[in-house]
């Protein structure tokens, strides 16, 4: 083995000093004057010790943002690399793989902000702006069954009050050979019925009680209330009950004119009610950046992102993996389900813990989508360690002493996660 001379150790030295001077300059400097601030207070003047430490647990708002990476380095990781792995394994024999994989790893292409901008507008509340919502919608009015007439109301003067939870029942009882009138407002001109007709002053008739359900608005100005005017339409599908003893005894729904007909041997004496299914509000769909979702929205954008990079390194180990083994256990009879858990997952088990590894790292450092993504009334909610130390530090009411705190904190978090992932890669060497 040759001998290391003075002169060599000086050239290695040489070589290195640059190299040391950058690192000392951008991260041990950093790191150790970051360690320093912590200990002292807005100013920088004044020693506070562990006062800013213990901000951390006490103050609402870092303690959400606590609580939040850690819902961050469970959930996202772990569903990244599930998801890396079930496209991995699938494309593995479609002759469309590649393609799939190429379409799957382009947002890896996409800067953390583009793709905040993107996700902001997919869960936008709006269904004619946001994705998410518009697919939610379509479902949901798929299967359930549309308000006919958000909004509308009975003005004072019209014979209907408010029954409870949104429904309007007659201020009377109905009775036999007396026509009733049901006139409402509110309702606008694209939600009325597209065959809905003029409608017309309620006609008696032997054994039923009949009446008219209409808009009572006549557009220009002019017409009474309570009086069908000429041009006011009948408010088509409404649905009418004939309610006693808090039981529906007979219903109806207005025809095109809004005329309808209930039985008097069981509606006499009954209070007519307009249920408040006729007028429940329109669905929106789901306010994904509420102070409920936003952090699980936020989650789902960044697994967009990186499942791709889990795929591609997956993929990548899974073709490695020695097909022989996978064929005499097919062979011996075990199903595709018990090749894959028993041979193929503890193959890949190195692969799977540097992509867990890897994500981890880097969730405990995400800002750019929760800072773009969640607006102004539900970032609190959706704020994590990296953004809590963008806006200590740099916010309104900057704190450079518990931004200093919240940085060690990030940096003592990483570091058990890096000591695993470097045990690891020795251990590799060693093989």
């Amino acid at each position: 083995m040759p001998r290391i001379t003075g002169r060599s150790r000086a050239v290695a030295a040489g070589f290195l000093l640059p190299a040391l001077l950058l690192l000392g300059a951008l991260v041990v400097y950093p790191i150790g004057y970051s360690v320093r601030r912590s200990l002292f207070d807005r100013s920088g003047g004044t020693f506070v010790g562990l006062d800013n430490y213990l901000a951390l647990v006490t103050d609402d708002s870092l303690r959400t943002a606590v609580r939040n990476n850690l819902v961050w380095l469970v959930v996202a990781p772990a569903v990244a690399t599930a998801l890396g792995l079930i496209f991995a394994v699938l494309t593995e024999r479609v002759r469309w793989g590649t393609a799939f994989k190429l379409v799957v790893f382009m947002p890896m292409a996409i800067s953390m902000l583009a793709a905040g901008i993107i996700f902001r507008l997919v869960y936008e509340q709006d269904p004619d702006r946001g994705v998410a919502n518009a697919v939610w919608v379509g479902v949901h009015d798929t299967f359930a069954e549309a308000s006919g007439f958000p909004r509308a109301r009975p003005l004072p003067v019209h014979p209907l009050k408010a029954a409870g939870g949104g429904a309007y029942e007659t201020r009377t009882p109905v009775r036999a050979g007396v026509p009733v009138l049901l006139p409402l407002v509110g309702v606008a001109p694209g939600r009325m019925p597209k065959d809905a007709r003029p409608a017309h002053a309620p006609a008696t008739a032997d054994g039923q009680i009949t009446g008219t359900a209409w808009l009572d608005f006549t557009r220009g100005g002019g017409g009474k209330p309570n009086a069908v005017d000429p041009g006011e339409l009948g408010l088509k599908g409404l649905r009418i009950e004939a309610v006693r003893d808090g039981k529906v005894v007979a219903a109806a729904t207005a025809a095109a004119d809004g005329s309808f007909a209930l039985p008097a041997d069981r509606a006499d004496g009954a209070v007519l009610r307009l249920p408040a299914s006729n007028f429940r509000e329109q669905y929106d769909g789901v306010e994904w950046l509420g102070p409920s979702l936003v952090t699980p929205a936020v989650i789902g954008a960044y697994v967009w992102m990186w499942a791709g990079f889990a795929m591609v390194l997956i993929g990548a180990g899974l073709a490695a993996v020695p097909r022989e083994l996978l064929e005499a256990a097919r062979v011996d009879g075990a199903n595709e389900w018990q090749v894959f858990r028993r041979i193929t997952v503890p193959l890949l088990a190195p692969v799977l813990v540097v992509v867990l590894v890897t994500l981890m790292i880097n969730v405990l450092k995400v800002f750019d989508l929760v800072f773009v993504i969640a607006p102004g009334s539900a970032q609190d909610d959706a704020n994590v360690l990296a953004l809590q130390l963008y806006r200590s530090s740099f916010g309104t009411d900057a704190d450079l002493g518990v931004g200093s705190a919240i940085a060690v904190v990030l940096l003592l978090l990483v570091l058990p996660v890096m000591v695993v992932n470097i045990r690891r890669i020795r251990r590799e060497s060693r093989r």
